[in-house]
């Protein structure tokens, strides 16, 4: 048998299903990080929607959601100086939108990429070729002076700038910079000069302390040879103090030398190959094999 499904019930389940059609339309829940404005009819409403669920708003209301975290834009840009050369600059620029004022933002510009081409980049291109005029030449972009200088001033007057528009900046940042090839090469030219000088000092440093090794080397040969010559000049004085004590007790004591010569006799007679000793009886002084004549 075919059931059939009562009228009522059908009727129930329609109404239940507008119901919560319907009443989605009283309540908007907006995602974290982001606020939502409102249009009715084409027209922006003043209030805006903060992250989370939002009720009552009026079924009417068409929603638009903004992102209101914080982001980076990434910007390059020919940058003259003074010297009137062409300077590569790369900035990156930490933004967010303000939040409260997401309904003049969907007024005036519509979403975030048109504040982006109409407020932020054509005023940041302007800012840096400013920021440029006042740079005397354009090597000087690598000074770290000059760096901090033109990001504290475009992150300044960009901000100032930005503020009434919606856009809160909180830093612009300088990423790279490109010199002018001509330039780029001059430099790596000095660089290279420079570390070849650095080299030279360095070869001429190694032989200097080469020299100094050697003079040192030959100081300690000097100091050397004249500690052995005094050496040798004490010893020779030695000598020569012996031999003259020697000569003055033999001038003093002529028994000396007959003490001398009576101990040599004694020596001799010891040595078992001594077979005769010729002495001269007739010197006052006999000394063994000392004056000897042919005639004997």
């Amino acid at each position: 048998m075919n059931q059939q499904i009562p009228v009522a019930k059908v009727i129930v389940g329609v109404v239940f299903i507008v119901i919560v059609l319907v009443a989605s339309r009283f309540w908007v829940s907006v995602p974290a990080g982001h606020v939502a404005a409102a249009t009715l009819f084409g027209e922006v409403q003043k209030e805006t929607y903060p992250e989370g669920l939002n009720i009552p708003v009026n079924p009417l209301l068409k929603f638009h959601e903004f992102d209101v975290r914080e982001k980076t834009h990434f910007e390059s840009a020919q940058v003259p100086s003074q010297d009137q050369l062409q300077t590569k600059i790369d900035v990156s620029v930490q933004y967010r939108l303000n939040g409260a004022m997401a309904n003049m933002i969907l007024k005036e510009t519509g979403s975030i990429d048109n504040m982006l081409e109409v407020q932020l980049k054509p005023k940041l291109r302007s800012l840096l070729r400013e920021q440029g005029k006042s740079i005397e030449r354009a090597e000087d972009f690598f000074q770290e002076s000059t760096q901090e200088r033109l990001q504290t001033d475009l992150t300044n007057d960009l901000a100032e700038y930005l503020a009434p528009k919606g856009i809160e900046v909180s830093a612009v940042l300088i990423r790279d910079i490109s010199l002018p090839p001509f330039i780029t090469k001059a430099i790596e030219a000095k660089k290279e000069r420079e570390q070849e000088v650095e080299k030279q000092k360095a070869e001429l440093e190694r032989y200097k302390t080469e020299q100094q090794q050697l003079i040192a080397a030959a100081e300690a040969q000097r100091q050397a040879a004249e500690e052995e010559a005094t050496k040798r000049r004490l010893l020779a004085d030695a000598q020569a103090y012996e031999i003259e004590k020697i000569n003055t007790a033999i001038g003093n004591n002529p028994n000396y030398v007959k003490l001398q010569a009576l101990e040599a006799l004694k020596s001799i007679s010891k040595d078992p190959a001594s077979k005769i000793y010729f002495i001269d009886s007739d010197s006052p002084q006999p000394l063994p094999l000392m004056h000897l004549s042919d005639d004997k």
